[in-house]
């Protein structure tokens, strides 16, 4: 259903514009209007009345003129239509714009602006990038330029285009605006990535640094360091990188459990893990640290301490996962009927588990199971962590 706001924006557009035009034609000498602008502005009434929005919206439209007093609010409509999912309205409102010869060219480059930003919600991105390096290359306008780099950015974003859309935004950008510097970390990240993939570590190195620049909490780009320390043997320095992790982003700390672990076994150093587990559970008494030091102490020291490890974090604090592990302990631990009430309570907590989500991102609200760098549904970089509470970390 059309936006409330859309629709008395259109009314009240046309109403002025009527009203205008009466006051026009009290003046003596003046010819008498045409008279298609109250006749469309009833019709389009009408169309309201009888809960006829869409029609109300097209008749509205059509008869709102453009002029320069209009200009601003043809711009709004077809901003309107596009944050509705419209963008191929808003698209023809905006071209109809820039097709008039009475813009000034301020005007003008407003109209692009917008025409580019339909385009990039159509999916036309290289309309887009074209009109929007003609604004960077033509406007005087600071704030239309600042806008134009931006979109751009985000273009080049979408194409996989890392080095050019950090160009793009670097560095006045980035320095105004938080979001974009931890986009901007993130698509170092993204070099990165394909640099390690393609065997050139150290042009992967020099991108995680500048990333952790860029962005001193990027998480990810500790966790690619590690990586790559990982990758050449240097397991003491990879769990250096993982250790300042935490002090990022707590909410991490799951994230870093399993690369620690494999580097601390990989040293042939179970107590060094252990004390290393305990002091994250200090620090951070997630779930996920909790298993992960009883699971430790299991296989080093026996399933007695595990349970008691893992019974004195509960009573400190519920948590599902952490109950469904110590179930498993008691589990490998009981015999006769014990077994079949422990399977019970088993088969309850594992299939509540089951449906629960790992991961949420903190700007939309998405869920999964998987860690996404990048939100699937908002686009956000580095707003999905893991979820905590009773039925999460």
């Amino acid at each position: 259903m059309p936006d409330a706001l859309l629709l008395t924006i259109l009314v009240a557009a046309v109403a002025i514009g009527w009203w205008l035009g009466r006051r026009e034609r009290s003046k003596p000498n003046d010819p008498a209007p045409p008279q298609g602008l109250a006749r469309d502005y009833f019709v389009g009434l009408n169309y309201l009345l009888n809960d006829q929005q869409d029609r109300a919206i097209e008749t509205f439209v059509g008869a709102l003129q453009v002029n320069s007093e209009t200009i601003d609010t043809h711009i709004t409509l077809g901003n309107l239509f596009r944050s509705r999912g419209e963008a191929d309205r808003a698209m023809k409102i905006h071209q109809n714009l820039l097709a008039r010869p009475s813009l000034t060219p301020v005007q003008g480059e407003r109209v692009q602006l917008e025409l580019a930003r339909d385009f990039l919600s159509l999916g036309l991105l290289d309309r887009a990038e074209r009109l929007l390096k003609g604004l960077l290359r033509d406007t005087h306008d600071d704030g239309l330029r600042r806008s134009a780099r931006r979109l751009l950015a985000d273009l080049f974003e979408r194409e996989g285009e890392w080095s050019e859309a950090f160009k793009v935004a670097n560095p006045q950008l980035i320095r105004e605006d938080r979001q974009l510097r931890r986009a901007a970390a993130h698509w170092l990240c993204q070099l990165a990535e394909e640099e390690r993939a393609n065997a050139t570590p150290v042009l992967a190195r020099r991108h995680l640094k500048q990333a952790l620049n860029v962005d001193p909490r990027c998480v990810r780009a500790n966790l690619l360091l590690a990586s790559l320390e990982h990758d050449t043997g240097h397991y003491r320095q990879e769990i250096t990188l993982l250790s300042r992790i935490p002090a990022q982003d707590a909410a991490f700390t799951p994230t870093l459990l399993e690369p620690l672990s494999n580097a601390y076994r990989l040293l042939d150093d179970e107590d060094g893990l252990i004390r290393h587990l305990h002091d994250l559970l200090e620090e951070t008494p997630y779930t996920s640290v909790i298993i992960q030091l009883a699971e430790t102490i299991r296989h080093h020291q026996g399933i007695e301490p595990a349970i008691a490890l893992v019974s004195e974090q509960l009573n400190r604090e519920a948590s599902l996962g952490a109950l469904d592990y110590l179930i498993d302990l008691y589990h490998q631990h009981s015999h006769g009927e014990a077994l079949e009430q422990l399977a019970l309570l088993k088969r309850h907590t594992a299939d509540l588990l089951g449906k629960l989500p790992r991961h949420r991102c903190r700007r939309c609200g998405f869920t999964g199971d998987q860690l996404h760098w990048q939100c699937p549904r908002c686009r956000s970089w580095g707003t999905t962590r893991p979820i905590t509470g009773i039925e999460g970390e």
